[in-house]
């Protein structure tokens, strides 16, 4: 595999360069396109989702054949500035994640998504630049059983083919078609 992100496209790259831009690495070899519903960054309510668009848009543009490419893609965690992603969730429970796979399939147009992941796990500690620890501003905290029965459920349903909680975990179920 060999991987390209598409965390600037939508913002910094416009759609023009954006598919461009995939059509080089796509022609270069490249076959894994990751994503996440918050991207671009940075993040906009009138830019949110639009990575995953532009992806979209260019394997129906250029008729790449689905099983030619691993797309990956990412649940955004509870966040106070990212209001316009489902209502800014106070947290990451199965219902936010069953919402966001269905925008992101919608957004990619495609069936399936190889790699799903939480972008960022629930973090019970002073976040980005944060420097007091205040525990009513935190989030709802949701049991780790709960986030993966929600992506276990995308797997089962073939919505999702493999699924992963965080960065550095491990855990990964997988489906057949991976």
């Amino acid at each position: 595999l060999v991987v390209a992100g598409t965390m600037t496209m939508g913002e910094q790259s416009g759609p023009p360069e954006s598919l461009r831009l995939l059509d080089a690495a796509f022609d270069a070899g490249v076959n894994f396109f990751d994503s996440a519903e918050m991207y671009p960054v940075p993040q906009r309510a009138e830019t949110h989702g639009r990575s995953e668009e532009l992806v979209g848009r260019w394997l129906r543009a250029r008729r790449v054949p689905r099983d030619s490419v691993v797309l990956a893609t990412k649940v955004a965690g509870p966040s106070g500035q990212m209001t316009w992603i489902r209502g800014g969730p106070v947290a990451l429970d199965s219902r936010n994640i069953t919402e966001a796979i269905d925008s992101s399939l919608r957004r990619l147009g495609v069936d399936y998504i190889d790699l799903y992941q939480i972008h960022w796990p629930d973090r019970y500690v002073p976040m980005f630049g944060e420097t007091d620890y205040d525990p009513s501003r935190q989030y709802a905290s949701i049991p780790m059983e709960e986030q993966l029965e929600a992506l276990g459920k995308g797997v089962e349903s073939g919505k999702v083919c493999c699924s992963v909680l965080c960065r550095r975990c491990s855990i990964l179920p997988i489906c057949p078609r991976c």
